[in-house]
């Protein structure tokens, strides 16, 4: 690591190790350039032998033993040539947010082996110019050091969480390869810094995680994580919902839990199950709760309240019910599904509370 030309100022980070990434990120923060959430790859120094946008793909990466393509081996990640001359590849990642603060970084390397990227570093900026950040390529610009250089190594998941999370706001982050090779996934833990509406009698999804809201628990995702209830869009298959295992059991049910992006009043709620077919649930209720105690709460805590009673549910459709108690504010909402299936999205329909 001493020989590196491009160095950059010491952060603070702690190691995790690849089986606690998930517990350690996914019940507090959201991946703020995920593909899924709108983070885009706006430019690159190369990518040869494999798609920088493979980067921001929100699921796992997966292999194709023997498929070749005209650069060579097909790779599910990004993949540049080798024999760089600069000290760094590099790719520049618009958020998917407003702008957000970060918690973590993750780097796999899955399948990489012989050919992934012996380390990285991540920087990042507020700018409101897509074209003033790209035009830095390379060079120092107006970056800043989120994670130092580290050392990654062959077909792993790494992981290091900010010792001291980042009180300001990037829009933009650059990672940087050294000096070339490949990377299948990267995640960037943090939370978005929302723009609201200056009418505070503005009603919008405090849920989505645009907005700041963030998936915190769940009883089961067998099929589809809880993080997909509160992305844009209604999707572009049953693949990017919250689906649960099908239940066996007589009274059964599954829950999720999210955080709003700020206490509401709640006016009214969308479940949607889009393309949730045959595995839609049976019928879907809905509780809230003001929660001011330390960490979160969980689905047993006190002070559950119900806002909306199990109402029937069908397939393949958006779901608009009214909140029962308009006049209170809430922190937090737990979607129950009766017994089990599957639901592509959840909207909270809200005012910000004073």
């Amino acid at each position: 690591m001493e020989g590196i030309e491009y160095q950059l100022e010491p952060v603070s980070a702690t190691r995790v190790s690849s089986e606690d990434i998930d517990k350690t990120f996914r019940s507090s923060c959201i991946d703020l350039i995920s593909g899924a959430l709108g983070g885009k790859v706006l430019g690159f120094s190369d990518e040869w032998f494999a798609e920088a946008s493979n980067l921001l793909t929100p699921t796992a990466p997966i292999r194709q033993p023997g498929k070749m393509v005209y650069t060579g081996a097909w790779y599910d990640g990004w993949e540049t040539r080798r024999h760089n001359p600069t000290p760094f590849d590099w790719v520049v990642i618009r958020l998917g947010v407003a702008s957000g603060t970060v918690e973590g970084v993750e780097i796999d390397t899955a399948f990489f082996s012989g050919n992934h990227a012996p380390a990285i570093s991540v920087e990042g900026c507020f700018n409101s110019d897509d074209e003033q950040v790209l035009s830095w390529k390379g060079e120092k610009g107006n970056w800043e050091p989120i994670l130092g250089i580290q050392e990654c190594g062959a077909s792993h998941r790494f992981g290091w969480k900010l010792d001291n999370p980042t009180s300001k706001r990037y829009t933009h982050v650059r990672l940087n390869m050294y000096p070339d090779g490949g990377i299948a996934r990267f995640r960037l833990f943090g939370h978005a810094v929302p723009v609201f509406p200056d009418d505070k009698e503005a009603i919008f999804d405090l849920a989505a995680a645009q907005n700041g809201g963030v998936a915190v628990s769940c009883s089961d995702q067998h099929f589809g994580t809880k993080d997909n209830l509160i992305l844009p869009g209604r999707g572009k298959d049953m693949g990017d919902g919250w689906e649960t295992a099908r239940s066996r059991t007589k009274g059964h049910v599954d829950w999720a839990i999210i955080r709003l992006g700020a206490p509401a009043l709640i006016q009214s709620f969308i479940v949607d199950t889009a393309f949730f077919r045959g595995n839609f649930p049976q019928s879907t209720k809905l509780e809230a709760i003001e929660w001011k105690d330390e960490g979160e709460p969980g689905a047993d805590a006190q002070g559950w309240t119900e806002v909306l009673e199990p109402s029937k549910c069908g397939p393949d459709q958006e779901h608009a019910f009214d909140c029962t108690i308009k006049d209170r504010p809430f922190t937090h909402v737990k979607l129950t599904i009766i017994p089990d299936g599957g639901v592509k999205r959840l909207r909270v329909l809200a005012k910000r509370s004073a």
